[in-house]
């Protein structure tokens, strides 16, 4: 099985598009971090400590042709920032659903599928092909819970 690394490396290629050294960079801090969810800015700084030439801009442009081959997803806590996480999507990929504390921030990942059933309601009832979908609950988290 190939890494996400490689998969993304091979995407690149398969696109035409060459893999620099500053790409290369910005791909090991996102694959690095996965389960964290970073903004461009987050991902610009820990990039920057290895690769202190890199420009923001250049941070800016890869996170966008990452999310262009669909190996990055962007998730809208909203809060006026965007952030991402990898995702190496295939006709098999499901995203995963985010709990959203409203209070410290935290982003809980839900692993499971829990809205398949509904899927198939609505693919049945409807005549309607799901190939994803996307579900941010909100509220506060047991820690901050606690601390009332």
């Amino acid at each position: 099985m190939d890494t996400s690394f490689d998969i993304i490396k091979e995407r690149l290629k398969d696109k035409g598009l060459k893999f620099t050294p500053q790409r290369r960079n910005v791909i090991d801090t996102v694959v690095e971090s996965t389960g964290r969810h970073l903004n461009i800015e987050e991902i610009y700084n820990i990039v920057k400590k290895k690769c202190p030439e890199i420009g923001l801009a250049t941070v800016y442009r890869t996170i966008q042709l990452l999310d262009d081959i669909n190996v990055l997803s962007k998730l809208d806590l909203n809060d006026g920032c965007i952030r991402y996480e990898l995702s190496i999507n295939n006709d098999d990929y499901h995203s995963h659903h985010h709990l959203i504390c409203r209070e410290c921030g935290e982003v809980i990942e839900v692993k499971e599928d829990l809205l398949e059933m509904l899927e198939n309601t609505i693919e049945q009832n409807y005549n309607f092909k799901i190939y994803d979908h996307d579900l941010r609950v909100f509220g506060i988290c047991s820690k901050c819970r606690k601390s009332e």
